[in-house]
């Protein structure tokens, strides 16, 4: 039997976005979103980098990916620095690894907070049309 692990993706690896093939051959769970306990950053719009608050979070979509070991960690060999694997809780309760912003990190770089639009895949589209309407 192989050793999998699942994971939260919520950023530049979801389906339809530029590095979704860092996923290529794992295996896509389901479509959910976070409870609405965190805030999401653009970090210099190539990917988002998200932390817990204690008030004013938002949901953040994503996928749930069945990922083996040489699939999980040629998805970490891809990310940025700065990022470190934490536990978020889905809109069901439960808890599943992701990779999450360090706040003093994000807010030493001031990036933009970019909760507003809803998701990562809503403000890359946004990027691509500032005119179309956002949450």
């Amino acid at each position: 039997m192989v050793d999998t692990k699942r994971f939260f993706i919520c950023g530049s690896a979801l389906t339809g976005q530029p590095d979704h093939q860092n996923l290529q051959g794992a295996h896509l769970i389901c479509v959910t979103q976070t409870l609405p306990l965190y805030r999401l950053y653009s970090v210099d719009d190539l990917h988002p980098g998200i932390y817990e608050v204690s008030e004013g979070g938002i949901s953040i979509p994503g996928e749930i990916y069945e990922l083996t070991i040489e699939q999980y960690n040629n998805l970490m060999a891809n990310e940025p620095p700065g990022l470190y694997e934490g536990q978020i809780k889905l809109e069901d309760g439960s808890e599943i690894s992701a990779m999450l912003y360090p706040q003093k990190l994000i807010e030493s770089y001031g990036w933009l907070d970019i909760s507003k639009y809803g998701g990562w895949a809503a403000y890359k589209q946004h990027l691509l049309d500032p005119s179309a309407p956002h949450p």
